[in-house]
């Protein structure tokens, strides 16, 4: 009897960590084909070609060229990254980036994405800064601000 007990509460330790891992965040609302590399867009950043429109959707803007509105996880925010959208074609190619923390954490990147699905953008992407901007961006030696 004393196993069983044991055992049960193991089993919802963990499904409780399981629970609260996967209740972080909304789920994923990009695609792996959405996800820009980080050693592309320095390299189209260091030889000037095919620069996309880049905007910081994060506490700051560290990658050269780019648009900082701010963070975008308040209706304010949201409303700067929208009015600096209508100023954008809905073909050109845009890149969005937070680098605050890890995808799974970011309260920014998850609506920057839908605002750029809500108003009709066909070509959007996300820099992969799975974990932060300083790891996976400054850290790699990539031109910053």
């Amino acid at each position: 009897m004393k196993k069983l007990s044991i055992l049960k509460l193991l089993i919802l330790a963990i499904i409780l960590s399981l629970g609260v891992d996967g209740y972080a965040q909304n789920p994923v609302n990009w695609t792996e084909k959405q996800l820009l590399e980080p050693g592309d867009l320095a390299n189209a950043i260091n030889t000037k070609k095919d620069i996309p429109v880049i905007i910081s959707v994060g506490p700051g803007a560290t990658v050269p060229n780019s648009v900082n509105v701010g963070m975008v996880n308040t209706p304010e925010g949201l409303a700067k990254l929208k009015a600096q959208l209508k100023t954008i074609d809905k073909d050109k190619k845009i890149v969005v980036y937070c680098g605050c923390c890890p995808f799974e954490h970011c309260p920014n990147v998850r609506p920057a994405i839908n605002a750029l699905k809500e108003l009709n953008f066909t070509s959007y992407y996300l820099l992969n800064l799975p974990h932060n901007i300083k790891r996976d961006w400054i850290d790699k030696g990539y031109p910053t601000t």
